[in-house]
């Protein structure tokens, strides 16, 4: 049995005006996690939501919140975010080369789930340290875009650093963001993905529940294999 489907649709494509509406119709239509990313217009140069929207939203919803942190100092987000209510906290291996270690403890002792991304650019190793420590992240988010904007297209080539982890860690939870819809899931699937994040493919469908089904079966087709 292969590591749990989790689909988990990007908030950045929803309605901001209708957040925790929004949150209701993704659940209701089978998300198991909500993605939420977090940009500080210096690490990436958009800027969107921060600790006090999720506050806002975990007032209304239960829902696992799949906290993405594409920020220049993810420690100064730890305490917020906790707070917030945050669920998973994930930052980028870019920033935290000499301080991972003391931001996933941070991070696990405020009851967070840690995890680590890296860019399309980034070479797969530099997260190897991170998953094998005594105190290690628990998700691998393998960016297939370039972070910062959504509604980007796919980058297939991605998809060997996916391999690579499910290979060396098979019960690893390992996330994919960024282009992701009903044609690109079975090649992420296949590569061994198991955590999918969808904006666009989902929010611009005139049925979203339907794109969540396709999203989850190809992972768990695929896991069969």
């Amino acid at each position: 049995m292969g590591v749990a489907a989790k689909i988990a649709p990007s908030m950045l494509s929803s309605d901001f005006a209708n957040l925790a509406s929004e949150a209701h119709r993704m659940l209701k239509d089978g998300a198991d996690w909500l993605h939420m990313d977090i940009m500080d217009g210096h690490f990436v140069p958009n800027l969107t939501l921060g600790a006090p929207v999720i506050q806002s939203l975990r007032k209304h919803t239960e829902a696992y919140l799949d906290c993405h942190l594409m920020v220049t100092n993810p420690l100064d987000y730890v305490e917020p975010l906790a707070k917030a209510g945050a669920s998973g906290f994930t930052f980028h291996v870019e920033v935290s080369k000499d301080n991972w270690q003391e931001l996933v403890q941070r991070i696990k002792s405020k009851g967070m789930t840690p995890g680590v991304a890296l860019k399309p650019g980034t070479p797969i190793e530099e997260v190897f340290p991170l998953v094998e420590g005594e105190i290690h992240v628990d998700m691998v988010l393998v960016m297939t875009v370039e972070p910062g904007f959504g509604g980007q297209k796919f980058m297939p080539e991605t998809m060997d650093k996916v391999r690579t982890l499910r290979k060396k860690y098979p019960s690893l939870d390992i996330e994919v963001d960024g282009g992701l819809g009903p044609s690109t899931i079975d090649i992420a699937a296949s590569a061994g993905a198991n955590c999918i994040v969808a904006g666009s493919s989902v929010f611009g469908s005139p049925e979203p529940a339907k794109v969540i089904s396709v999203l989850r079966t190809s992972v768990e087709e695929s896991q069969k294999k």
